[in-house]
Parts: C-alpha cells; structure tokens; sequence
C-alpha cells in the first residue's frame, strides 16, 4: 500500500495471533501453581499487569477461565475496562503460565508481530473507540465482539522495526506517565490544602494561628468529636440554631404526566460537588406548585448532598441564582441562614472542611451508598464568628483559594497536553515515522508468507477449519494514516 512505509504490510489480526488458545504450549501438572489474573490485576493505560497471585492449575482449570502464557496480549472486551485501556503483555507469569478473566482475549503472535507492539497499538485511542462501536450486548454491560478483533486489520512493519518502535515507546511513555503521575501527586497535594485552608478559616485560624479558647456546645445525640478551639469572640452552635433546613422533593414517576403540575429544574447530587455547583445537567421534574415554591432556591441558600458514596456526604456549595425556579431534590438539604448570622461561604467551607470527618462519623453506611438524615443535619456543629469579622475571613479564604485554583487549572492543563502528546506519539509510531527504517530488514512481506506457508504445512489436529479461517476476512485499518476496505492475499 502506498499509505504503508516501504517493508510494512497491512494484516488481519486473525491471520498474526491465535485468539483464546484453549491449551498451553506445554500443559503444567495440577498442582503446579500458575498465575491467576482478575481483571482488577490489568493496570488501565499502561500495559502492564499483576501477575503475583497464584494457584493450582488444577483448582484453576476447572473454572471457565481465559489461558494465557508469557508474551501473551491480554486485551479486556467488557465495558467500561475495554475504554479505560486494560490492555497488557502478560509478563512475570508463574511457570510462565497464567489463568484469568473470561472478559480477556488472549493474542499469542504467530511469529509475526511483536507482542509490546500489538499492545501499544491497540492502546491508542482511535482502536478503543472503533472498538467500542463495534460492542454489542445490553447496555452497561457490552463487549467487543471476536469477530471484530478477528478482523482487526493492523500495520505490520519488519519484525525487527517492531522491536525498535516499541522500545521507543518503552522510553518515551515511561518518562510521560512519570510526569502525569507527579501532576496528579500534586493535585492530591492541592486538594488537601484546600480543605485544609476552609477548615482553618471556618474555626479562625487562617490569620489568627491556633485559638487560645475553647467554645462550649452541648452534647445532642450525635458524635462532635474534639472540636476545634475557637478565637473567645467566636461560638458554636447547631447548624437549625443558625437557619432553616429542609429536605428536597422526592420524584414520584407515576405523576410526572398530571397536568395540575409544573415543571421545574432540580438540583440532584450530583450537582452539588465540593466547593462547587456542576450546572453542566440539570434535570428537569414536575411537581405540584405548592412544593416549587416551598423549595424553590433563594441566592445564599447552601446545599449540603444528603447522601451517595461516603466522601460525599456534607460536601457543598452556595446557590446564586443562576437557574430561575429552581428547586433541589430529596438527596440535597438546603440550608438558609437566618438574620444574616453568618456568611454562607463560611457555612459552606466549614461543611467542607471540617464537616468531611464529622459525616463520615455520623452517616450511615449501607453496602453501596453513605447517607445522613436530616435530624443529623440540623445538629451539625458550627461557629459562628463576629459578624463585623466575617467579611476579612472571606477575602483572605478567598486569597488562598485563588491560588489553589490556579494551580489545579495549571496542572489540569499539563495532564490534557501530556495526553495529547501521548496520541500523538502513538500515531507517529504506526506510521513509521517514530524510529528509523533499516533496509536491511526483512520485509513484513516475506515474514508474513512464510508463516502462511507454515500454517498450511501444519493442518490444525484438533475440530474443523471454518470459512473464517479458509479464507481472508475483510479487514479495516484503524489508526493513524490509512483505511483499508479489502486486503489482496
């Protein structure tokens, strides 16, 4: 192909690997222990694997598992680990051998295509995402069929090319996952200080440093763990001593279509992110008008989410008005603060900050959900500072979070450019334009005739051939530079 550098060709994937060998090269004996991988062992992105739990093959053997040996291609079918990229080189195997995930397909080359090559090819984006078209089954469960992967036509330079490319790789991803692992080390880092920055500004240690004096509050059925020392003009108080707060709607389905109601915006949990509302989606949801204007949201009113997975409970923001007629559902409480007691940013930061343990010790946990009921909510601790000091506390909270803010867009824009180099890398290496080219290789051509040659030699020992493997399928070429409808054999 001209789209092809000089010595590549282009191949069914069907045609270089065996898909799903249903016997090792050399059969272990049952109490040998071989590798067993889960699919939680596939690292996503990266290639690489957990090979370190064993067991005996022949506890393994009676399980319907995928078999794979070393040098394998290990590529995950099911959703969503087929999109997050667990695609590995099985390396490391016990007795080289290893039983796993029936949502794996094992590739095991022929002899014409580098393993690390074919795994870094079928990592780039643009196969995962023909792929994932190609998925078929029930929604939230689909998988890529054998057949597209059969099919699967894939560029296939001199063998000792393959080698170079994927050395290169080797080098250069290593070095890029590096730097977006240390970008997302420091954004642990700034998360942190953030909750770190509303915790002391809340409690008044953000300019004051550590407080001399301690505030009382009585004890009210709930767990307050040690409070923090409070500056002496400062006092604590229950969240319903400070405002008003009330659940949200609950939908009903059976009365979406009554006409006697209104449609409505509502705010769900997962619009309520920490120290931020996400209006990206909101929903919409009819209820009788009395409730809309019993919840409608008011500027200044501060959402704390009721439940969801344990880190979530409490978390919050401020509603400014941004949807008119909005309302929230039963999962977000709404908290309006009376008199003007206290600055709702202060309300807000402290649920955020020191609010995180206190749910965490007060909610309930079920097996998949956290949750916090509303008479817990109402006893939430707060200190409420001088009114004539609150509106310092905010400028200097808001100083620092600036800052934060900053730096989280800094490093999400280096792990954005850090991926984009990665595709980029990727899609020079398949077009040849990543390493050299050596005359002296032997043409992909020539590789791939003699093992055609050596398949015919060697008639399959076990069941019929099928028309699959009679003749060449179509292919598709999914990648870089070059589509391909039929394949010339």
């Amino acid at each position: 192909m001209s789209d092809l550098p000089p010595g590549w060709e282009l191949a069914p994937l069907s045609e270089i690997v065996a898909i799903n060998q249903r016997r090792f090269d050399a059969e272990p004996d049952d109490d040998e222990h071989i590798s067993f991988v889960p699919m939680a062992s596939v690292e996503a992105e990266s290639g690489q694997l957990d090979a370190s739990q064993t067991a005996p093959y022949g506890e393994l053997k009676q399980r319907s598992l995928t078999r794979f040996q070393e040098g394998d291609v290990l590529f995950a079918k099911v959703t969503p680990c087929m999109e997050n990229g667990k695609i590995a080189v099985a390396r490391g195997l016990s007795s080289g051998r290893g039983m796993g995930s029936t949502e794996l397909f094992s590739l095991r080359s022929h002899g014409a295509i580098d393993p690390d090559y074919l795994a870094y090819y079928l990592l780039q984006d643009s196969v995962r995402r023909d792929a994932a078209r190609a998925m078929t089954g029930a929604v939230g469960l689909r998988r890529v069929p054998r057949g597209y992967l059969e099919d699967l036509a894939i560029p296939v330079p001199p063998l000792a090319e393959q080698r170079r490319i994927a050395e290169a790789l080797d080098t250069h991803l290593s070095s890029l996952q590096a730097g977006m692992q240390q970008l997302d080390r420091t954004a642990g880092r700034v998360s942190r200080f953030r909750d770190q920055v509303m915790l002391l500004v809340s409690t008044g240690q953000l300019a004051r440093g550590r407080a001399a004096g301690q505030a009382a509050l009585e004890p009210d059925g709930v767990d307050d763990g040690e409070l923090p020392d409070l500056p002496d003009s400062w006092s604590w108080h229950r969240l319903h001593e400070i405002a008003d707060v009330i659940g949200g709607v609950t939908k009903d389905s059976k009365k979406q279509s009554d006409p006697d109601y209104v449609e409505v915006p509502y705010l769900r949990v997962a619009n309520v992110q920490r120290a931020e509302l996400d209006l990206t989606a909101v929903a919409r949801i009819r209820v009788p008008e009395k409730k809309a204007q019993q919840l409608r949201l008011l500027p200044g009113d501060v959402l704390l989410n009721e439940g969801g997975d344990r880190d979530k409970l409490g978390r919050g923001w401020i509603w400014e008005g941004q949807i008119p007629d909005c309302i929230h559902q039963n999962h977000v409480f709404r908290a309006r603060i009376r008199d003007e007691i206290l600055h709702p940013k202060l309300l807000a930061w402290h649920a955020n900050g020191f609010g995180r343990r206190w749910f965490e010790v007060n909610g309930l946990q079920s097996v998949n959900l956290a949750s916090i009921s509303l008479g817990k909510m109402k006893k939430f601790p707060v200190p409420v500072p001088p009114v004539e000091e609150q509106g310092e506390l905010v400028r200097q909270a808001e100083t620092y979070l600036s800052l934060l803010d900053q730096l989280e867009t800094a490093i999400s824009d280096g792990l954005r450019k850090a991926s984009t180099l990665r595709t980029s890398l990727l899609a020079e290496a398949f077009a040849g334009r990543l390493v050299e080219q050596d005359p002296a290789d032997e043409p992909a051509s020539e590789l791939l005739a003699r093992i055609r040659a050596q398949r015919v030699a060697v008639p399959k020992q076990r069941g019929r051939r099928t028309a699959k493997e009679l003749a060449a399928p179509a292919t598709r070429a999914i990648g870089t530079d070059f589509q391909q409808g039929e394949l010339p054999l």
